[in-house]
């Protein structure tokens, strides 16, 4: 647990304690309080010591955090604010402070719809009333994609945990081509996004090779007594460097992709790179074409991603991805000529 969320739960305890004026606070007493609340929070068993809450007590008295608190020693043994209404928790919330808080309620509202959030919803909430008292209220200036009830959302959570704590699992899992589920006895190392679908990362205990599974295909999943193993080829945060999409194999290597773009498509290209590899070429002063090269592993979401361009983006090498994207070209255009026979 991060040592300054720690140090906010002191602060906390130690400004719940001295506004309870009815009874004195020694050092110990705050001590034993500040202890007490670690390990009901925080599951925090070694207790604090008594130079970290004198430290805290300096913290809170300093203009550091603008707490700026009142505490006084009186009878040379007890702890109070010398001001009974003061607390670390009623501070005016300056222009600044409000705006960051505001912009933190509006993006973390985009993630109430998936299930690992599910327990922050009703301290957004309360974030949100509460600025809305401080400040007039306003409508969110922030939008991310979501799609409510995607199917597999309710794994998310449960699988992010099993990574956590490195727990081999059983998953039964069926593609969209298969007949009957697959067993996998799977090690979990990391959920990936892609276009609001999730994705599973690990490798088979038996063997360590490498499985990527969509959490709607996945029909089950339970822990198994199998040993956990790494796998030293995957690499969680370089994995997905040479690739668009989640489709890659460990020993899958990059190749140079050219292709052409139309002037229009052109200027979005640029401005939003289909690949942090990409480079521009060559451009067209006549009519404003440009060629690109992106150097990726060849999968289908990069198909998908042309395909997404139409007629404005034409590959240009390789051989093999050129054949590629005519084919499935010119049977999309079949699909429109048979529609063409066909009566209304």
């Amino acid at each position: 647990m991060p040592a300054n969320k720690n140090a906010l739960i002191r602060y906390k305890t130690i400004d719940n304690c001295l506004r309870k004026r009815y009874r004195p606070w020694t050092l110990k007493d705050l001590v034993d309080a500040c202890s007490e609340a670690l390990y009901d929070m925080e599951g925090i068993s070694k207790g604090v010591s008594v130079r970290t809450v004198q430290g805290d007590i300096q913290m809170m008295r300093s203009d550091k955090l603008g707490y700026n608190a009142p505490i006084e020693v009186y009878d040379h043994k007890y702890y109070r604010y010398a001001d009974s209404d003061y607390s670390i928790m009623d501070m005016p919330m300056s222009q600044n402070d409000y705006e960051v808080m505001q912009e933190a309620v509006d993006m973390l509202r985009q993630l109430e719809d998936f299930d690992q959030f599910s327990e922050m919803a009703d301290v957004v909430n309360r974030l949100q009333d509460k600025l809305a008292i401080s400040r007039n209220n306003r409508k969110p200036i922030i939008h991310f994609d979501s799609v409510p009830n995607l199917k597999g959302i309710r794994l998310l959570n449960p699988l992010y945990n099993h990574i956590a704590r490195k727990q081999t699992l059983r998953i039964m899992y069926q593609s969209f081509s298969a007949r009957n589920p697959t067993e996998f006895i799977i090690c979990p190392y990391l959920l990936k996004e892609f276009r609001n679908r999730w994705f599973l990362f690990g490798s088979k205990a038996s063997n360590l090779l490498l499985y990527n599974l969509a959490l709607d295909r996945i029909q089950s999943v339970e822990p198994v007594d199998v040993p956990f193993r790494e796998n030293p080829d995957f690499d969680p945060e370089h994995f997905f460097d040479d690739v668009i999409g989640v489709s890659k194999n460990i020993k899958n290597t990059p190749r140079r992709i050219k292709f052409w773009a139309s002037r229009e498509q052109s200027k979005y290209i640029k401005t939003k790179p289909l690949h942090r590899s990409q480079q521009l070429i060559r451009e067209n002063p006549e009519d404003g074409s440009c060629i690109f090269r992106i150097d990726v592993v060849i999968n289908v979401e990069m198909y998908s991603v042309f395909m997404t361009y139409g007629p404005g983006i034409r590959v240009i090498y390789p051989k093999s991805a050129v054949k590629y994207m005519r084919d499935k070209l010119k049977q999309a255009l079949d699909q429109y000529e048979e529609a063409d026979d066909e009566k209304e």
